[in-house]
């Protein structure tokens, strides 16, 4: 004979069954953020005063759209590419060249590049411009004994001015930017390199500064952006880039204000494109740093309009 053991009432499936009351839909409705409308709306009426007020401004708006595309602007837009294009990868050779010279254990290398960074940075790009000009007052000649020799008038074009006068400059500031980078990267990775047997230069060029790349991107970006309007500065040494062509057309057409929108016009386009370059390559970079990438400029205009926006999630 087997005892029966009562096992009490039998358990109930947990959950609602067949005949139980099913869920009720949610409704999720944001929080409303009237700020954000009130401040919308007063930006955009400022914002609006502005377009009107300069529309009914003494301002032929007809010239600035003739002047535009205009032979001469594009010429000197073209040569104020140019120049800043040269300037910075002077200054980016430049300043990893005495970022590392700057970070050695030589003294005399290290305060030959403290010494560069001091003077470059601490003296007005525009006075380093007018002294490059004024060379040939100092030295008649240019003599490299039997490699070179040449008046000192003929080897310092406007051009070259422009160039040592932006990229000497640009250096100092680019010095102090990749010795940041460099300094970010931990000091194991080159222990681990040089216990590889690599070499100094290798593990700089292979460990190290694919890794402050990220570090140093971004402020790299951000001056070369400022090296486009910089560049306006070497009208004064008569290379003729985008603001001087403009200059001139409205000395001579009696339109000046007129021109001087146009030169704006071309400045903003051209750090607007450089600008987008730029996001993309920071964007690059910080692969494998970041969980997630950062939104692309689409990617952030879609979400903005979203929060203006009432949504209903129904479960």
């Amino acid at each position: 004979m087997t005892d029966k053991i009562d096992k009490g009432p039998a358990a109930t499936p947990a959950g609602p069954g067949p005949s139980a009351t099913p869920y009720e839909a949610i409704k999720a409705i944001p929080v409303r953020h009237y700020g954000r409308w009130v401040s919308a709306v007063v930006v955009v009426a400022v914002l609006g005063w502005l377009v009107l007020a300069f529309a009914n401004g003494n301002v032929n708006w007809g010239t600035v759209g003739d002047k535009l595309f205009d032979p001469t602007v594009i010429t000197g837009l073209g040569n104020t590419i140019l120049i800043s294009v040269t300037s910075m990868l002077l200054g980016l050779v430049l300043g990893i060249l005495f970022a590392v010279m700057r970070l050695s254990n030589n003294p005399v290398t290290s305060a030959v590049a403290w010494l560069y960074i001091w003077f470059f940075r601490g003296t007005p790009v525009y006075v380093q411009l007018l002294v490059w000009f004024s060379l040939p007052l100092i030295f008649q000649y240019i003599d490299l004994g039997p490699i070179y020799k040449n008046e000192t008038v003929d080897v310092m074009t406007p051009f070259l001015v422009a160039l040592l006068g932006l990229g000497l400059n640009e250096g100092a500031y680019m010095a102090e930017i990749v010795r940041a980078g460099i300094q970010s990267v931990d000091e194991g990775q080159s222990e681990a390199s040089h216990a590889l047997g690599m070499t100094q230069v290798q593990t700089m060029r292979r460990v190290v500064l694919p890794q402050a790349m990220r570090v140093i991107i971004p402020p790299t970006g951000n001056e070369f952006i400022n090296m486009l309007k910089t560049s306006s500065l070497v009208s004064a040494v008569q290379y003729t880039e985008l603001l001087r062509a403009t200059s001139n057309i409205g000395s001579t057409a009696g339109a000046i204000i007129e021109m001087y929108f146009v030169a704006s016009i071309w400045y903003l386009a051209l750090t607007s494109v450089f600008s987008v370059g730029q996001y993309y390559l920071e964007r690059r970079y910080a692969r494998g740093s970041l969980r997630s990438l950062p939104p692309t400029p689409l990617q952030r205009i879609k979400a903005n309009l979203n929060m203006f926006r009432r949504t209903e999630v129904a479960k």
